[in-house]
């Protein structure tokens, strides 16, 4: 006999590939009184051209026909069935005590706005399924959507769950290629949103002109100068003061969008990118300012933690509030977002809700994700 759908016992894999494409994280997570727990985790490299292939999608500098479509969807299946595998391998754990999987997949798009609003994450679960022989959880945004909500973020249940701190506001910030917030109010009221581009448009710039994935340690911004025009420019965009919820991705902040407005700059390419890191901190800072302002403290998390001038920019505008990483409270920040999709696929095998609607933005709780079976006949 299978089990039933709602045995929602032993560990749980979540899977994410961020806006940035820069890895797909992978966490083996076990749930101690409901509360997700990392057991073990890795980082799996895509493969060069498919990463490339992704960032052009994403960006809309190229489109693809049906066909491509395809064997995009399949191709990157192979690529999170094959972290699955490495992660299995690594940590020492039985496929069979695994049981389920929680993959975000990789968002080519996103666009929760307008007449027929949508999300689309790619990454073919029944390929991940039948290679790992676990079952799989899978497009976890659309339900929101079809809700009237954004889709995103999805993280702050779990931020409320493992960061919560019951006698003072506190915000948590995730610094992916967008960046988003998560304000846990003293009154227990959980709320939050995209405040805009974090490391995406630095790692695409770094790219263009370095030929290396990102900018470590912040050194190619600490090279160069703000430019206060080009800055200015950037922050006119509408998005910045756009009210919550909202949510925003690689679609709309892009190469192409930063390359429409650098006429007439004259700025260096050490410029641009001081002034991109400048971008990210400053948007942040406005969003924490204007949603947050009795937070005592800011939590980091996400592959941002590693850009030590972005970090330190960001504490100069937090004060008087404290920041620290998620770490110093016990939880990992390259692995939480993985860890939140681990716990997702838990919730929608026990029926329960997943997304927060005082964030998203949506009609009501709406349990999230579709359940692609692993095959039977094996078990």
């Amino acid at each position: 006999m299978t089990e039933p759908l709602d045995d929602a016992t032993g560990l749980y894999i979540g899977l994410i590939s961020g806006t940035s494409a820069d890895g797909i994280d992978a966490a083996l997570v076990r749930f101690e009184h409901d509360k997700p727990q990392l057991v073990h985790a890795l980082t799996h490299a895509w493969p060069d051209a498919l990463r490339t292939q992704i960032l052009r999608v994403a960006q809309d500098e190229t489109t693809l026909d049906l066909d491509a479509f395809g064997h995009l969807d399949v191709a990157i299946g192979q690529t999170f069935a094959d972290a699955v595998k490495a992660l299995l391998v690594r940590s020492g754990t039985p496929a069979s005590s695994v049981r389920a999987v929680g993959s975000h997949g990789q968002t080519i798009r996103h666009r929760p706005f307008g007449e027929h609003p949508f999300t689309l994450q790619i990454g073919n679960a029944s390929v991940i399924a039948e290679h790992c022989d676990i079952d799989v959880v899978a497009d976890f945004r659309s339900a929101d959507v079809a809700a009237g909500g954004q889709g995103a973020p999805l993280l702050p249940a779990v931020h409320a769950m493992l960061l919560n701190a019951p006698d003072h506001t506190r915000v948590v910030l995730n610094l992916g290629g967008i960046a988003n917030i998560t304000v846990l109010a003293a009154d227990g009221q959980v709320f939050g949103f995209d405040t805009g581009p974090a490391n995406g448009l630095m790692d695409a710039w770094c790219l263009r002109h370095h030929g290396e994935a990102f900018d470590r340690d912040g050194a190619f911004a600490a090279s160069g100068q703000v430019d206060d025009e080009l800055l200015a420019t950037l922050l006119d965009d509408p998005y910045f003061t756009l009210p919550p919820p909202k949510s925003t991705g690689r679609e709309h902040f892009h190469l192409g969008w930063l390359d429409a407005r650098l006429y007439p700059t004259s700025a260096s390419p050490a410029d641009v990118q001081a002034t991109l890191l400048e971008l990210t901190a400053r948007s942040v800072a406005m969003a924490i300012d204007t949603h947050a302002r009795d937070a005592k403290d800011v939590l980091l998390c996400g592959g941002g933690v590693h850009n030590r001038v972005l970090v330190q920019r960001l504490r100069e505008l937090s004060q008087p509030r404290e920041l620290n990483s998620t770490a110093d409270y016990g939880v990992d920040p390259d692995y939480l977002e993985a860890t939140a999709f681990a716990w997702l696929a838990r919730q929608r095998l026990l029926g329960l809700p997943g997304n927060l609607p005082a964030v998203t933005g949506a009609r009501g709780p709406r349990v999230l994700g579709a359940i692609h079976l692993a095959p039977r006949e094996t078990r």
